[in-house]
């Protein structure tokens, strides 16, 4: 098969994106929150576990210790008792009190609004970082890549196989999409992805991006 030129790529990328916008026209962050605070920490406790999950568990977390001083004070393994539902619950906890710790001392108890200053916190990746970006300021620095996205980017030819990293993914989606479209992907995808694309039984013959997929089958 001839390699795709990067027009032809950004041509059928950008087909996907209207596509994406006809089928989830009002996509969103489907953690539940309140703040840039609770937000910050759904985001955190969601790695490598579903968002249902972590929904179970916010609200008696939230309860508790609804913001970083409630939080900063509380024992690592209290928390982990509550959030002990989901994957990797005691690290989890250590880095919720990390981080709240640190909210405190060095940012006033306040989620600070930028991509450098949010990586410094503890168990906050670049992708929670855009994710509360996107969502608790409506600021979008990049595109946050979970595991949909990096397998959907891959799928659809948006990605080589060499872009092994989530960091790879995403420079390579904000290399193919304008900045204007870079807002709704996290959310619209993780929908597809969980509705169509799934990963261990995809859905390829009734995809509505089929056409446009390299990896359709079935």
């Amino acid at each position: 098969m001839p390699r795709e030129s990067k027009t032809n790529r950004q041509i059928r990328a950008l087909e996907v994106a209207r596509r994406m916008d006809a089928r989830y026209p009002q996509a969103e962050c489907a953690l539940h929150f309140s703040d840039p605070f609770t937000l910050v920490i759904a985001v955190l406790l969601s790695a490598q576990t579903t968002d249902v999950a972590v929904n179970r568990v916010t609200p008696e977390l939230f309860a508790r210790w609804p913001d970083a001083p409630a939080m900063a004070a509380a024992a690592a393994a209290d928390i982990a008792e509550v959030i002990r539902s989901i994957g990797f619950y005691r690290v989890k906890a250590a880095h919720c009190v990390q981080l709240a710790q640190m909210l405190l001392t060095d940012y006033d108890g306040q989620v600070p609004a930028t991509m450098e200053e949010l990586i410094r916190l503890p168990g906050v990746g670049r992708k929670t970082a855009n994710i509360v970006l996107n969502n608790a300021f409506g600021i979008v620095e990049g595109i946050a890549v979970d595991t949909h996205v990096f397998r959907i980017a891959h799928l659809l030819g948006f990605s080589p196989k060499s872009s092994n990293t989530p960091e790879k993914v995403e420079r390579d989606l904000l290399k193919l999409y304008p900045r204007e479209l870079w807002g709704p992907v996290n959310h619209q995808w993780v929908l597809f992805g969980r509705e169509v694309c799934i990963a261990r039984r995809p859905r390829c013959s009734e995809c509505p991006l089929r056409d446009l997929c390299p990896s359709a089958t079935g």
